[in-house]
């Protein structure tokens, strides 16, 4: 039976039923009071958050243009990405002036525009098969082409302090698979509610009851925000839970539904979205984790792909593919089971998505965003700009970086380190303390220009971002070439008294004095070799050797030349700068390295190519510096001793590890281990220690040299460093042929001959009279020619290499170990042959004087004192 309450007439008219209809009018007009102002706040708060740019427009950073060639490794999709996000058009789209972009079934049509950094003689069509180029072929003329110039690699954004990254997206530029993924994993009623969605609140407040209750153990709390409620959260407020954020939530929900369509908000979200941490960067935004997660631009998502975007915003980090794979894969396929539930996808396809792997790309963030090449790009600019100009006005940074060199790069280390790694392991197996870390640092550029190719500040960015590229560290025996450069170049003043290649010293134990102070330096492993050359000091990196030379030379002279080709200014004129003591970074050590290689001229690295803003016009552009550092004919000495190096002497575990083509390097030992090495167009130098500089333990040739190596092979197969060419003398050198034991000009009968390069007018010229044929042999000899009897070829200039055996490869040699002497080199255009037939003339009319050694040794006092490590 109803209960029917009934409220009499006269009740309006007691004092208590007044009362009670004021307190309600009350409320009712302090309600509505505090709604309005809430709306009116918080429409204030979407204003100033809204108004004018919603997103910060970053500068990019874009890598140098690539060079592609008939035959290299890369798909169709991989170029559209490239140029889309340099910004190219397609052919649906309005036209960009950064150029066009028609993709057809097996072939790519590249049309640069006038903000192309290519130009239009670039216009192509790359044809491909089985993932390889195919075919190049020009569109302006229809000639085909082995190679062709593409607009360069979008390599990130410029960041802020909090070093967030974004990727800015349009609604249209999403795939539908990604949009319908997002909305079965986050919101299915998005298109339909007006911002607050009922029903799933109450279904979430029945879900979550059960969980309150006991019945639904183990299982998370479901939210009740749609998707326009979580934008509302993160853009306007913060993550704190509680009633008064949901409604302010609910509030901010309202005012956006209202004020912008539904595409607009989903577009918000899609860029707003934290995804999760790439090292120490937040990725928010699908087109930034389409990068960091997949190496993809967003058009390039396949289907699971997109779901497994969707499925990480509930949780970035519970679902790293990387530390939780299972659980990755088991929430995106829920998410491909909720498509099918909101009947975006058929259920065949969800479950052919549900069986493909989940494959992320490398974690090795090197190859892709190279971050400490990055991290000194913003470091430059900050000089020169402010952060605020970087993050908002979209200028464009044009780099030097080869993205395909920087993948080498990371793959070289993930090859080469471990090795280092066991042999640190194997150093401290016996000791109490477990070793520290081993650190590195790789840089690679072009000798020709200075521009900074490929860089690696570390072994791990993810762990610290300090950048040992630019850390002040003792380049040990990679100094030493500075010191053989200054000693040769006192030919230029003093022909007559010059040091050469082959000026001898006393390689032992001895006791240096210096401004009223003693120094006494040892070879690497206590080892000493009597007389020997310069070349020889230099190529089995023999320090008391070296210092002999250096003092020889003036210590003033080698800290002036090192000043002069870029190195540490707090350099000082001491025994000790001959062994490379003073501190200077790698990137020092890069600059200066290029007056051998780029015939005495130094450049100065950089790294930016140019900076333009968002209406395309210049503001800064680099131009190459270089300045003369030393005679022409001085680098090539030094170049020449530098090949046999690596050749011959510590650094030919390059050659053992397989690397082949004409190059030049120099290992070096202190508490670290160094090598620099380089080709006609590519120096790469590396340096290996620990970050507290305790010492390493290993020589340059066991634990720089394999990273080295590993690279350069790497390098030399990429088109733009194919090409390697031979190291060829400038005017002014002479290549005489001695014989190794005299050290004189060779004849005829010297068993062995030696090419020997000088600087013209220092060569030796008295001939070697140990070998000097008797009279009768003379007679002899000159009869058999008359009647046209020839003697039997001698031994030629330089003997054949043995070809290794299959499979196994020599041990490097260290610094100091026993290297072989230096075997007979072949000059490579054979100048030295007008002078043994000199030599073999003045022999037979009897003019031969009597040999004189040119070049005296010179022997250091002994002592004792302290020792000083390479």
């Amino acid at each position: 039976m109803p209960v029917r309450i009934r409220i009499a007439r006269h009740f309006w008219k007691h004092p208590l039923a007044r009362v009670l209809l004021l307190a309600l009018l009350g409320l009712s007009v302090v309600g509505v009071a505090g709604f309005a102002y809430l709306w009116h706040h918080f429409s204030q708060v979407i204003d100033a958050r809204l108004s004018g740019e919603i997103f910060e427009r970053a500068s990019h950073v874009y890598a140098a243009p690539d060079l592609l060639a008939v035959g290299d490794e890369i798909t169709p999709g991989e170029i559209a990405g490239q140029l889309r996000r340099f910004g190219y058009s397609n052919p649906d789209e309005a036209p960009s002036e950064f150029g066009r972009l028609r993709r057809l079934s097996q072939a790519v049509e590249i049309r640069p525009g006038t903000r192309s950094r290519v130009g239009a003689a670039e216009a192509v069509r790359i044809e491909f098969a089985d993932g390889h180029i195919q075919r190049i072929v020009s569109l302006r003329d229809g000639r085909q082409r082995d190679s062709c110039w593409i607009d360069p690699l979008h390599i990130t954004n410029l960041f802020d302090r909090r070093r967030t990254k974004r990727r800015l997206l349009r609604y249209e530029d999403m795939p539908p698979e990604l949009i319908q993924a997002v909305l079965a994993a986050e919101d299915r009623r998005f298109f339909d509610h007006f911002g607050i969605s009922i029903q799933d609140g109450l279904r979430a407040l029945w879900y979550d009851l059960g969980i309150w209750l006991g019945t639904r153990k183990g299982e998370r709390v479901h939210g009740a925000s749609t998707l326009t409620m979580q934008l509302a959260r993160s853009f306007f407020l913060n993550r704190d839970v509680s009633l008064k954020r949901k409604l302010a939530e609910a509030l901010i929900a309202l005012q956006l539904e209202r004020r912008f369509p539904k595409e607009k908000i989903f577009e918000l979200y899609a860029n707003e979205i934290y995804l999760g941490q790439r090292g120490s960067f937040s990725i928010h935004g699908f087109g930034e984790s389409a990068q960091a997660y997949f190496d993809k631009d967003i058009s390039q998502l396949s289907l699971p792909e997109a779901a497994f975007l969707a499925g990480i915003i509930r949780g970035p980090n519970r679902y790293n593919p990387y530390r939780h794979p299972e659980r990755a894969v088991q929430r995106r396929n829920y998410i491909l089971h909720g498509m099918v539930e909101t009947g975006s996808l058929a259920a065949e396809q969800a479950k052919l998505a549900q069986q493909e792997p989940l494959v992320p790309a490398s974690a090795n963030v090197e190859a892709s965003e190279a971050p400490y090449f990055v991290d000194l790009i913003m470091d430059r600019l900050l000089e020169r700009y402010t952060v605020q100009e970087l993050i908002s006005q979209s200028y464009r940074v044009n780099t030097t970086l080869d993205h395909r060199l920087q993948q080498a790069a990371a793959d070289a280390i993930r090859e080469a380190l471990p090795e280092v790694d066991a042999k640190i392991a194997e150093r401290y197996q016996h000791r109490r303390e477990p070793p520290p870390q081993t650190q590195m640092a790789l840089i690679a550029l072009d000798p020709r220009t200075g521009a900074v190719k490929s860089l690696v500040g570390g072994r791990d960015y993810t762990r610290s971002q300090l950048n040992r590229v630019v850390a002040d560290r003792q380049p040990g025996s990679s100094f030493k070439p500075f010191v053989f450069a200054a000693a040769f170049a006192t030919a230029l003043e003093t022909p007559e008294q010059a040091i050469t290649s082959i000026t001898t010293v006393v390689d032992e134990p001895t006791v240096f004095e210096f401004e009223g102070q003693e120094y006494e330096p040892s070879n690497y492993g206590e080892r000493f070799f009597g007389i020997v050359t310069a070349r020889e000091a230099l190529i089995r990196s023999l320090n008391v050797a070296t210092v002999k030379v250096a003092e020889m030379t003036g210590f003033d002279k080698i800290a002036a030349l090192a000043l002069a080709a870029g190195l540490n200014p707090r350099l000082k004129p001491t025994p000790s700068v001959a062994l490379g003591a003073y501190d200077s970074t790698p990137l020092e050590i890069a600059g200066a390295y290029t007056v051998f290689a780029n015939e005495g001229e130094h450049v100065e690295p950089y790294l930016i190519s140019s900076v333009l803003d968002n209406q395309g016009e210049t503001l800064e552009e680099n131009v190459v510096e270089s300045r003369p550092v030393l005679d022409p004919r001085v680098a090539f000495l030094v170049l020449d001793l530098l090949q046999d190096n690596i050749n011959h002497g510590t650094g030919i575990g390059a050659r053992a590890r397989g690397f082949t083509p004409p190059a030049a390097g120099k290992t070096g030992t202190s508490r670290d281990a160094w090598f620099i090495g380089f080709t006609s167009n590519l120096l790469c130098v590396i340096w290996v220690g620990f970050d507290d500089s305790s010492d390493l333990g290993l020589p340059g040739s066991a634990a720089a040299l394999p990273i080295w190596t590993a690279f350069m092979k790497r390098a030399v197969e990429l088109p733009a460093y194919r090409d390697t060419e031979n190291f060829m003398p400038p005017e002014g050198i002479v290549s005489v042929p001695l014989d190794p034991e005299t050290l004189m000009v060779a004849v005829p009968d010297c068993p062995q001959v030696r090419m020997e390069r000088f600087i013209v007018g220092t060569e030796p010229r008295e001939l070697c009279p140990k070998h000097r044929p008797s009279t009768f042999r003379r007679v002899t000899r000159t009869l058999s020619g008359a009647i046209g009897i020839r003697r039997r070829p001698k031994r030629e200039a330089e003997e054949p290499a043995r070809p290794a055996k299959p499979g196994v490869n020599p041990p490097p040699a260290s610094e100091g170990e026993d290297v072989p002497r230096p075997r007979p080199l072949a000059d490579q255009r054979k100048p030295g042959t007008g002078m043994l037939n000199r030599a073999a003339k003045a022999l037979r009319s009897g003019g031969g004087r009597k040999a004189k050694n040119a070049q005296a040794g010179v022997h250091a006092k002994t002592g004792s004192g302290s020792t000083a490590k390479e």
